[in-house]
């Protein structure tokens, strides 16, 4: 029976192939199941043979956590820099987009919450 070694949803594609990369590199054999037309399926990585499991983790671990350093490192230079994209960047990129969402925000919160003040004022 497989195992499955890697859970694909929500994983960016780049992520994705490398761990493909590395799993084919080291020589594990393994399976892919999609997340089908609808999506409701369970997209991921299974590994055909139990006793591959350890060290195919070990490599999976040892990847995201040099990734993980590296998103890391590429934050603290972006901050250093000054080139870190902040809320008030995307506002003021597209203003009038932020006006609509708050539109449509205030005007779902209203219509969530009137019949509950109406309630209240009986």
């Amino acid at each position: 029976m497989g195992v499955r070694i890697f859970n694909l949803r929500g994983v960016p594609d780049d992520e994705a192939e490398d761990i493909r990369e590395l799993l084919q590199q080291d020589n594990i054999d393994f399976y892919e199941t999609p997340a089908g037309n609808w999506g409701m399926s369970m997209p991921s990585l299974w590994l055909q043979d139990e006793s591959q499991e350890p060290r195919a983790r070990a490599l999976i671990a040892a990847y995201q956590k040099e990734r993980q350093a590296k998103a890391q490192a590429e934050y603290a230079r972006l901050e250093a820099a000054g080139e870190n994209r902040t809320l008030f960047d995307s506002v003021r990129e597209n203003p009038l987009r932020f006006i609509i969402y708050m539109i449509i925000i205030c005007g779902l919160l209203y219509l969530s919450t009137a019949p509950f003040v109406d309630l209240a004022n009986e």
